[in-house]
This record gives C-alpha cells, sequence and structure tokens, in this order.
C-alpha cells in the first residue's frame, strides 16, 4: 500500500505543483495510489487546485503550506492533494461545479475542497487566511471542524453522493429549437455602457460574449451588436489592462475603468484577444488597433515561446514576491522622458499604491516605448509557466489565420503552418494530449484541433487539413461522446477518474468545447452528427442560456447552414431572402 508520508511533487513536470515541492505538507498528484490510500485509511481528502501565475495561490501558500504548524494538521488529519487547473481541468471544472452548488456563489482560485475517502466532495472554499479576518475563518480552524465533522458524520457524508451527483447533473428540456436572438440581447442588459464590460468591478474581456455579437452583427448589421464591440476594444486597447510597453493583455482589471490589472499575463486571453481584434478590424479598420494586433502577436511569438517551440500557458502575476512590479513605474522614473504626459496619463501620486499604471491618452512615438522598455528590462521578469496545452496551441493558431486576413505581409499564416506541422509531428503522428500526460486528452482539445485545421482548410485550400479534420471528428465522437445525452463529455469516455462524468455546455476561459464541435462538424458538412449536438444545446440553453454564449452563435450558425443560406462561422451575407 502507498504511504502518503513525503511531499512527492519534486518529479513532477507541472510547473504549479513545483512551486509546492519544498513544502512541509505532504502533497500527492491526483492519482489512482493516492485515492486508493484515503479509501483504505478512511480519511477525507484536501484538494487544492491552482495555477502557476495565480496572485492569490501564492498568498495562501505563503501563508499556510509553508508553515510547519499548519502543514502538521493537515498532514494529520488529510490525505492532501495538489492540481494544476490547467493540467487537469476536467477535475478544475467538476469541484468548481461542486463548489457553487455547496456555497451558492462563483469559486476561483486557490479552490480549496474538502472530499470523502471517495473522492467526491462535501464543503469547500477558495482562499483561506492563515488568521481569521474579513469574516474567514482561519484555515487551522477550517481544517479542525472539518476534519471532526467528517469522524462525526462520516456515514451521513458519504450518503451524500447520490445526491450531490443528481445536483450537479445539468438539466434540460426538449426544445429542439427556439429564437436565439432574443437570448443574446438579454446579455446586453447586463453590459455597461460607459466603459465597456459587464456592469461592475472586477472587469473581464469575456471575449466568448462578444465574438457572438461580432458574428450577429456580421449576419444582422444591426449596430446595437456591434456597439459594445467598438467599446470593449477601445478600453482594451488604451487602458491599463493592455500592456503598452510590450503587448498582450493582463486576465482582468479589479476597477471598473480596466484601469488596475491582475497582471498574470495568459495564453488564453491573448489568443482571444488577437482573434477578436483582427475581426472587429474587418469591420472597423484602424491603424492605432492595427498596431495593437501586431504588437500582441509578436509579444507572443517572442516570449510565449517554450523550449519546444510550442507556446507555454502564463506570466505570473508577481515577481521579486511583489504584484506588478515588473511593469509599473515610479514618478521619477519615467518624469524626465519627453512629452510623456502628452501620450499617458502621468501624475507625481500615480493611480496605483503610489505607482504608475500606463494609461494612453494618445499612441506614443516609438522612442518612448523604447525607453519604457530600457527601464523596465532591468527588472527580473515575472515567472513564465512554459506548460503546452495543445487546446491553446490550437486557439493560437486559429488566431495567426484571422490576423492574416488583414496583415498579409507579416506572413502569419505561412507561420500557423509552420506551427501546425510541429503540432502534428508531436500529437498527431503519435498520440493526441492535452498536456504533460499522454493519457489524459480532453473534447477542448479535439475540438480546438479540429477548428484550426478547419481555418487552415479554408485559407490554404489544402484537402489535406479538411481530410484530418473529419478523421478526428469522427476520433473525437468515438472517444468523448454520450450517445444518452447527445453531448460530448469533457473528458474521455475510457479515462474517467472522478466520481461523475463531467459534461461542460457552457463558456469558461476559453469557448465551450460542445458548442466550437458544433460548429467544427456543421464547416465539415457532417450534418447528422450536427442536429443530434445541435438538440442537445437546444435543450440545455433553454435552462442555462447566460453561460452559453459560444452556443448560441454555433446554433445560430447550425440553423443557417441548415436552411441553405449563406454562412459561415463568422457570419452571414445578407440577400434579400434573409433579412
Amino acid at each position: 500500500m502507498t504511504q502518503v508520508n513525503k511531499n512527492i511533487l519534486s518529479n513532477d513536470l507541472s510547473p504549479y505543483l513545483k512551486q509546492h515541492k519544498d513544502n512541509p505538507v505532504y502533497w500527492q498528484t491526483w492519482s489512482k495510489e493516492s485515492l486508493e490510500f484515503a479509501k483504505q485509511n478512511r480519511k477525507p481528502i484536501l484538494l487544492s487546485i491552482g495555477y502557476a501565475s495565480c496572485h492569490w495561490c501564492h498568498v495562501m501558500a505563503h501563508e499556510s503550506f509553508e508553515d510547519t504548524e499548519t502543514a502538521k494538521i493537515m498532514n494529520e488529519l488529510f490525505v492532501n492533494i495538489k492540481v494544476d487547473r490547467e493540467e487537469r481541468p476536467d477535475l478544475d471544472f467538476i469541484f468548481q461545479s461542486a463548489f457553487q452548488l455547496f456555497n451558492q456563489t462563483g469559486g476561483g482560485w486557490p479552490l480549496t475542497m474538502f472530499l470523502d475517502e471517495n473522492g467526491v466532495p462535501f464543503m469547500g472554499g477558495t482562499y483561506f487566511p492563515k488568521v481569521s479576518n474579513h469574516g474567514l475563518p482561519s484555515f487551522k480552524e477550517v481544517l479542525i471542524k472539518v476534519s471532526e465533522a467528517y469522524k462525526g458524520q462520516r456515514e451521513n457524508i458519504i450518503k451524500q453522493k447520490d445526491l450531490i451527483i443528481k445536483n450537479l447533473d445539468l438539466k434540460k428540456n426538449s426544445v429542439l429549437n427556439q429564437d436565439l436572438e432574443p437570448i443574446l440581447e438579454m446579455s446586453l442588459i447586463n453590459l455597461d455602457t460607459s466603459s465597456g464590460g459587464y456592469k461592475g468591478a472586477p472587469k473581464f474581456p469575456t471575449f466568448n460574449l462578444y465574438e457572438t455579437l461580432l458574428y450577429f452583427y456580421n449576419k444582422t448589421k444591426d449596430k446595437k451588436y456591434l456597439v459594445p464591440v467598438d467599446l470593449l476594444i477601445k478600453q482594451l486597447c488604451s487602458r491599463g489592462i493592455y500592456d503598452h510597453v510590450e503587448g498582450g493583455i493582463a486576465r482582468y482589471t479589479v476597477d471598473e475603468n480596466w484601469i488596475v490589472p491582475h497582471f498574470e499575463k495568459m495564453l488564453y486571453d491573448n489568443a482571444q484577444f488577437i482573434l477578436l481584434l483582427s475581426k472587429y478590424y474587418k469591420i472597423s479598420p484602424d491603424n492605432y488597433y492595427k498596431d495593437k494586433l501586431i504588437q500582441t502577436i509578436e509579444f507572443l511569438k517572442k516570449n510565449f515561446l517554450n523550449n519546444e517551440g510550442f507556446l507555454g500557458s502564463a506570466y505570473d502575476a508577481d515577481s521579486d514576491g511583489e504584484e506588478g512590479k515588473y511593469y509599473v513605474y515610479k514618478y521619477d522614473e519615467i518624469k524626465e522622458l519627453e512629452n510623456i504626459e502628452t501620450y499617458f496619463e502621468i501624475s507625481p501620486d500615480g493611480n496605483w499604491e503610489k505607482k504608475i499604471i500606463l494609461v494612453e491618452k494618445k499612441k506614443p512615438p516609438k522612442e518612448i516605448l523604447e525607453k519604457l522598455l530600457e527601464i523596465r528590462s532591468k527588472r527580473n521578469k515575472p515567472f513564465f509557466d512554459d506548460k503546452t496545452q495543445l487546446d491553446l496551441n490550437c486557439l493560437w493558431i486559429s488566431a495567426l489565420i484571422a490576423a492574416d486576413e488583414i496583415l498579409p505581409e507579416k506572413k502569419y499564416l505561412k507561420y500557423a503552418e509552420e506551427f501546425f506541422d510541429l503540432i502534428e509531428e508531436k500529437y498527431i503522428r503519435n498520440k493526441i494530449h492535452h498536456s504533460y500526460s499522454k493519457d489524459i486528452v480532453f473534447i477542448e482539445d479535439y475540438a480546438f484541433l479540429i477548428n484550426a485545421l478547419n481555418d487552415l482548410a479554408d485559407k490554404t485550400m489544402n484537402f489535406k487539413y479538411k481530410d484530418l479534420a473529419k478523421k478526428l471528428s469522427v476520433e473525437a465522437l468515438k472517444k468523448f461522446y454520450l450517445e444518452s445525452k447527445g453531448i460530448f463529455q469533457k473528458n474521455s469516455k475510457e479515462n474517467n477518474d472522478v466520481f461523475f462524468k463531467p459534461i461542460d455546455i457552457g463558456d469558461n476561459t476559453i469557448p465551450n468545447g460542445n458548442a466550437i464541435m458544433l460548429i467544427n462538424l456543421v464547416r465539415l458538412g457532417m450534418m447528422v452528427e450536427a442536429k443530434s449536438l445541435s438538440d442537445s444545446l437546444n435543450g440545455y440553453l433553454n435552462i442555462y442560456k447566460n453561460h452559453m454564449m459560444t452556443a448560441i452563435r454555433a446554433l445560430d450558425f447550425y440553423n443557417n447552414i441548415k436552411l441553405g443560406r449563406n454562412c459561415n462561422e463568422q457570419g452571414c451575407k445578407i440577400d434579400g431572402n434573409d433579412n
């Protein structure tokens, strides 16, 4: 029997897990061995999910996981399992859903879940402080109370499994078709018409919504769909969420004016930013936006490449233990730069903690950006999580192809084809997998790979891409599709190591895999398979409207192709019959 009496993360490939290799906590990975140990020893599991560039994950690690007293309690009372949510998005999806069920509020990272000895969750939270404050109990208090509750109510807790599965199981009705635009219009009500994005703070770009708005603008030419995109693009390109010195956007801002970012830079955000900006530029050409587009692409090409030639996952928000240190400026550092106040909002008091986050007033000359970069280059860069994720690298290919349509001189299509050659060599000729483990793959990996192949086929007219896309679609149907529910399971049907079959129909940090698969099937002319998936998504949509923006776009695309209209995945050409 496995003895869970030491920290085993030192040999793990995940940069996030390696960050915890020296913790006094006896961290295990999610494995058959660790789960079996918990079961054999009737010991509850503490599951901690995070990722390498997560600021609050670092805070909780420093406060609690590096603390010997806290670690001693954890080791005595629980089997402690660490998970990189980018390596196992299925686990993150399941346990975030459980958190939302238990707490009736949105989750986040770090996710701290307590599971029974069979791996079924019974309670959880996100960040817990070392010392109780702001209404949150201390982490040590939580550990002791949860352990006591489990010991005292173990049998009742274990009996809850069927009830938890029932509540996590997605509901759907028998609606097979519905008017989609009114559902989309409901989202418009929640948008901030002065600052862009959804009302309030924090501000996330939520690209899936804006992609869908652009789709419906291309289809209807109704300005109500374009105006929110106009505003979002303007804010993303000019405010503090954008890195004006090197390019790329941060994950979100903590304020409602897009000024103060949470400084981590994610591949998934920046690839979607390139996609949206490229599609928007075709509608509203502007050299200012073209420059931002080029700067961001070149930033990713230069700074996100890992040793294998793929793109890694993210840059940390922190450097030298301080959030944003690499990106912000002191007034005295930049006050002498000629006319800098003409181009950026500059004041001695700064706009964040006595420091300056650059917010553009007008496009700065190259010379000022070079001087700002020179100041920054003397600092230590944030930690780079170089993990390759197949779905995100395929999203990058699609972003390059979209950018090539408006920047043919940059030869991004050629670069996309060369990049795909790397993917073909490592994944398609060997075994398609998500990240480190060759045995773990998700529907999103197939969905975005097939989507990239469709994009390559459309732009190059090379039929090898289309043929491969069809082959992989058949493979995805076999590996993930649940005939009984008419939907793709998130992880492989034959390799599910969780208590529950995860079905994901909502957008998250990237567009939903089921929705992208519907678009893929339609583009490939696989309309029989597309109909089954469309029927199912319609049934879910009637209940989970607000979370299914990509599905709305996918369903409309399917409906229009079925009716023989002149449409593609970006919208329709309007003629006299289609108004």
